[in-house]
């Protein structure tokens, strides 16, 4: 009887990775776009960066005593909302914009549904469109690049959509401006390259699946290319993944553990999905960017994705065919 065997509920194979470990290494992974907004921006994005983590961590501290639940700001997952809710910002915005946004992020797009693991929509972009919405002005005003008085203040985006602007010679940019963040725009999506880099240590390490922005980035690029305002077949692919949000929104939104799909398979639909309405918004809306709506509103389909993709289960009898 020495050699009982016990069964216990699942998972029986468990790893050395926690919740905690992997917000902080998407945290790490962000840190060399964070260096590079306030190399590119000046001192006043790390003020952005500082007041959004804060106001995030702080209002999770709050909430949780309040309510006699154990404070948890040490997973790392407040933290990492505030970084993302800054790198969606401009470093021009008055303090209380990211004050208010980090509270809105924590306590009403994620504890309000239960805490971490119970949203169902991305927290720093949930807080992003509340701020988009209510104040459009400080929301839609970029700062130039620090010492780059040549390259103008608005996003690329922005010039394309609202000027008579057909390339990037007519912006006064080049691929290498957009890599390297020489353009307006918000503290975190600039340099492309420094996201980059963090994407694929999140990718070596298997934090991160790489479906979702695959999805996201290529169907993005190929329905702007295609369906271009010059006509059919002669988009800028290249222009349309590097300029705005996308890179920062496909490989660190969504990929979101909470908020997006459980299989492969379901990523990929989600980033699909994504790339289609961000290119809707960004080809005939009135704003000139769509990756992050198009992240919220893919978050409210999760359900029905993970259902229709849901995998089969073993040991169900299958009707034979007559």
């Amino acid at each position: 009887m020495a050699d009982k065997l016990y069964v216990g509920v699942s998972p029986h194979i468990h790893s050395q990775e926690s919740v905690s470990k992997v917000m902080w290494a998407v945290c790490l992974a962000l840190i060399p776009s964070g260096i590079a907004g306030v190399f590119i921006f000046g001192l006043s994005a790390l003020k952005v960066i500082s007041i959004s983590i804060l106001s995030c961590v702080c209002t999770e501290a709050l909430i949780q005593k309040s309510r006699g639940k154990k404070i948890t700001v040490a997973d790392g997952s407040a933290v990492l909302t505030g970084l993302l809710l800054a790198y969606n910002l401009s470093s021009s915005v008055p303090f209380w914009i990211p004050m208010t946004g980090g509270v809105f992020a924590i306590a009403v797009c994620k504890q309000a549904f239960g805490g971490l693991g119970a949203n169902i929509f991305n927290p720093a972009l949930a807080a992003r469109a509340f701020l988009l919405a209510s104040w459009p002005k400080q929301m839609t005003g970029f700062a130039k690049p620090f010492s780059l008085d040549a390259i103008s203040s608005a996003t690329p985006l922005v010039i394309l959509k609202e000027h008579s602007a057909k390339s990037l010679s007519d912006l006064g940019l080049s691929y290498g401006d957009l890599f390297l963040g020489r353009r307006g725009g918000c503290v975190g999506e600039v340099c492309v390259i420094a996201l980059l880099l963090g994407a694929i240590y999140l990718l070596w390490k298997g934090y991160i699946w790489p479906q979702a922005p695959a999805g996201l980035i290529l169907s993005l690029g190929f329905l702007s290319w295609v369906f271009s305002p010059r006509g059919f077949f002669k988009g800028d692919f290249l222009f349309s993944i590097l300029s705005g949000g996308l890179i920062l929104g496909a490989f660190f939104m969504a990929t979101d553990y909470v908020t997006t799909p459980l299989t492969k398979k379901g990523q990929l639909v989600f980033g699909l999905g994504c790339g289609l309405i961000a290119f809707v918004i960004r080809r005939f809306g009135g704003y000139p960017e769509g990756v992050s709506y198009s992240i919220l509103m893919m978050n409210a389909a999760v359900p029905l994705i993970d259902r229709w993709v849901r995998p089969k289960r073993y040991g169900n009898k299958v009707k034979s065919k007559k």
